[in-house]
């Protein structure tokens, strides 16, 4: 079975959106799936062989920050081209009503579709004008996913309609297997290091209430060192902290294994967002990774963390909040190291070999309302799969 997997947000970038479709796609080309896909990238992106270029992106803002999408006449040749190339007997399009290439590939789709929603927010201008345009759009999908009951809510404030909820996956084994030593990372009882990863100059991904934090938390544990990387500038906060010398290290954009060795040798993990987060892969990565998390009360948030079980949660947008938990958490260590080992229990739920047999689970039914059915790779079967083999003994 050939499945078309479409991203609409631009391979120049590495957001959410396009980990989820690259993985997503590894796993089943592992399986023995025949798979292709299509999303924005520049000419000099180095893309996968399965994987298609739809042309150069504009950068709009959209969804609480800014995304790099493709529209326009030249870009739906190139969705249709790939369409008619690809031949492909399902379609599964990440974020569907966002303008851009999933949008034109819904138009011209021929083949049962799977739309998933990945974004959730409360209030959205762009959402709201084109929500009666893409009514039409939306029943053409055969079968929804959202990625978290956020995104599930936001989907049916929205849009209307239902999904199915099937997490974010993440590849549990790189993150848990890092080194937990690393001497960059590592942090002692004594000096106790605080890692933060995300976007310096996107407000929503909180640095600035996290830099509100760091006086008190250095107050109360003068040997702590807060790890910050990311890329952007955020010259406000560097300046702010610039007197707590050595205390501090912007780190800069970090690679794959160096955020795993992060994660898995920094004491704890701290994501401050303020808002725009329907799941919280970094949570779940953190989680694997075997470090302590600290995160906002978000809903998306206090979902993976189970409510508090598997993490500290602190009062969103409130750095005196966040500072107590910071001290809670590399102070009282027997609490901290009891929601730690829960949660390393917990994160195989977010393995993508468990979320892939979920996803497969969706385009066996999506298929079914065409008549048609997932064929499975050797030695897996889907739960529908299963449920139809029992009926046919």
């Amino acid at each position: 079975m050939r499945i078309g997997l479409v991203c609409p947000y631009s391979m120049d970038a590495h957001g959410g959106v396009q980990a989820h479709v690259m993985d997503l796609a590894t796993e089943l080309i592992s399986r023995g799936y025949d798979v292709g896909a299509l999303a924005p990238a520049s000419e000099d992106v180095e893309l996968p062989e399965w994987m298609t270029s739809a042309g150069d992106s504009v950068a709009i803002p959209y969804n609480g920050s800014v995304a790099r999408l493709s529209f326009g006449a030249r870009v739906a040749r190139r969705v249709r081209r790939w369409l008619a190339d690809g031949q492909y007997d399902l379609l599964h399009i990440h974020e569907p009503i966002t303008p851009s290439i999933g949008m034109l590939a819904l138009q011209s789709a021929t083949c049962p579709v799977v739309g998933t929603f990945h974004a959730a927010m409360d209030r959205s201008l762009a959402r709201g004008l084109l929500s009666p345009m893409a009514t039409p759009l939306m029943e053409r999908i055969t079968a929804r996913i959202a990625v978290s009951e956020e995104a599930r809510r936001t989907l049916i404030q929205y849009h209307g309609g239902d999904a199915v909820v099937i997490p974010n996956g993440v590849n549990v084994a790189p993150f848990a297997s890092a080194p937990k030593d690393d001497p960059r990372f590592a942090g002692t009882p004594e000096a106790p290091t605080i890692s933060f990863l995300g976007r310096l100059d996107e407000p929503r991904k909180g640095l600035a209430v996290l830099a509100g934090a760091i006086p008190t938390v250095l107050d109360a544990v003068p040997g702590a060192r807060f790890l910050i990387a990311g890329r952007g500038q955020a010259e406000d906060e560097r300046r702010e902290l610039a007197r707590f010398g050595d205390a501090i290290a912007f780190l800069g954009g970090v690679s794959d294994e160096d955020k795993a060795a992060m994660l898995a040798s920094a004491t704890c993990y701290v994501a401050p967002q303020t808002g725009g987060e329907s799941f919280g892969i970094v949570l779940v990565e953190a989680m694997a990774a075997g470090t302590r998390v600290i995160a906002s009360d978000l809903t998306a948030f206090s979902d993976v963390l189970q409510g508090g079980r598997l993490g500290a949660l602190f009062t969103t947008g409130d750095s005196a909040d966040l500072a107590r938990a910071i001290i809670d958490t590399v102070t009282r260590h027997e609490a901290a190291e009891a929601r730690r080992r829960a949660a390393t229990e917990a994160v195989g739920h977010y393995d993508w070999a468990r979320v892939t047999d979920a996803v497969l689970d969706v385009y066996d039914m999506a298929l079914s309302t065409a008549h048609t059915r997932v064929t499975v790779a050797p030695g897996q079967r889907t739960a529908l799969g299963r449920l139809r083999g029992a009926l046919d003994d």
